[in-house]
């Protein structure tokens, strides 16, 4: 009975996903990448174990990270509670070793490690509970 729970919450959770989806690609069609990026680390990571909402998730991240051209006007208006998250899901770039993805990951990780310090690394680093 757990498991048919779990993946209700599952489905659920893509379905919302999905949504936030749209709301990204609506935003960036604007020329919003700080908001799409807002809006993706919005309620991340999911919660639940299921890798699929993880990987779908990291899907809607990956596109925003993706479409930041100017990594210092980000950080003007990237308010400072999503710098743990942001942190994860550049770990979690840096490990498809995708070239692209790779260096957008390093050009963000290098202002937000200045901006946001050592710890934010240690605490990307050490949560295991809540991965991305």
């Amino acid at each position: 009975m757990g498991e048919h729970v779990e993946a209700d919450n599952a489905e659920a959770i893509i379905t919302r996903i999905e949504h936030k989806s749209r709301k990204i690609e609506s935003l960036l069609k604007q020329y919003k990448p700080v908001e799409a990026l807002k809006t993706a680390l919005e309620g991340s990571p999911p919660k639940t174990r299921d890798e699929r909402c993880k990987s779908a998730n990291w899907i809607v991240v990956h596109r925003a990270l993706m479409a930041i051209k100017d990594v210092d006007l980000m950080f003007t208006s990237l308010d400072p509670e999503y710098y743990d998250i942001l942190m994860k899901y550049l770990y979690r770039g840096l490990s498809t070793g995708d070239r692209p993805t790779c260096d957008q990951c390093l050009r963000i990780h290098e202002k937000l490690t200045h901006k946001a310090g050592l710890g934010c690394i240690l605490r990307a680093l050490s949560d295991t509970v809540n991965t991305v």
